[in-house]
C-alpha cells in the first residue's frame, strides 16, 4: 500500500450519530450554498436527520438497501466539532455501473474546507477501513477535469487506469485503483 499523508491525530472518521446534528448542519450548509449540485445527495439528513443517520447504518449493515445498492459505509471527517468531508466506501462493486463509473469509493469535501489536504487525509483513512472489510484494491473515479480529486487520488497511491465515456453521468471520468494492505 502508498505510504499515507500524515493527519492531523484529532481528525477521525466517524458514523453519523445524534451528536453530529449541528455539524452535518453546517457541513450541509456549506455544501447547499457553494456546491448545491452536491448537496442534494445529502438533503434527506436536513429533512430529518435522525432517520437519514438510521438509514446510513442500515446501509453500512447491508439492510433494507434501495434497489441496486450494495452494502456501504459513510463515515464523516470529524475533529469533535467540524465536519470536513465525507465519504462512502461500497464493500463490493459488483454490477457494471459500480464497476465502471462508480468504483468502491465515493467523497465530497465541504466547499468552505477545499485545497486544504483534507480529502487527501480523508480518503488515507478510508482505505484503512477498506482494508479493514478484506478489500484488497479499491477502485476511485473522478471526472475527468477535477484536477483537485484526481490528485487526492494519486496522493494515495492511485495509479492511473484509463478514462471512459460514462453512461449514466454522461461524462468523462478517469479510473484509478489503489491497493490495500489487508488485514488478517
Amino acid at each position: 500500500m502508498c505510504s499515507p499523508p500524515q493527519a492531523d491525530p484529532n481528525l477521525h472518521l466517524v458514523f453519523l450519530g445524534a451528536t453530529h446534528q449541528a455539524a452535518f448542519e453546517h457541513f450541509y450548509q456549506d455544501m447547499l450554498t457553494n456546491d448545491p449540485q452536491n448537496a442534494e445527495f445529502y438533503s434527506p439528513g436536513a429533512k430529518d436527520f435522525l432517520r437519514y443517520t438510521q438509514q446510513l447504518s442500515e446501509h453500512h449493515l447491508g439492510r433494507n438497501l434501495p434497489q441496486g445498492y450494495v452494502p456501504c459505509s459513510y463515515y464523516w471527517l470529524f475533529d469533535g466539532q467540524v465536519i470536513y468531508g465525507a465519504i462512502r466506501l461500497r464493500h463490493r462493486i459488483d454490477d457494471p455501473f459500480l464497476a465502471n463509473e462508480c468504483g468502491h469509493i465515493g467523497y465530497d469535501v465541504a466547499p468552505s474546507q477545499r485545497h486544504r489536504r483534507y480529502g487527501t487525509i480523508m480518503l488515507s483513512l478510508a482505505l484503512e477501513k477498506a482494508s479493514n472489510l478484506g478489500i484488497e484494491r479499491v477502485l476511485l473515479t473522478a471526472s475527468e477535469d477535477n484536477v483537485a480529486s484526481r490528485r487526492v487520488i494519486e496522493a494515495n497511491g492511485g495509479q492511473f487506469d484509463g478514462v471512459i465515456y460514462g453512461e449514466v453521468f454522461a461524462e468523462m471520468l478517469a479510473r484509478y485503483w489503489i491497493h490495500c494492505a489487508v488485514n488478517e
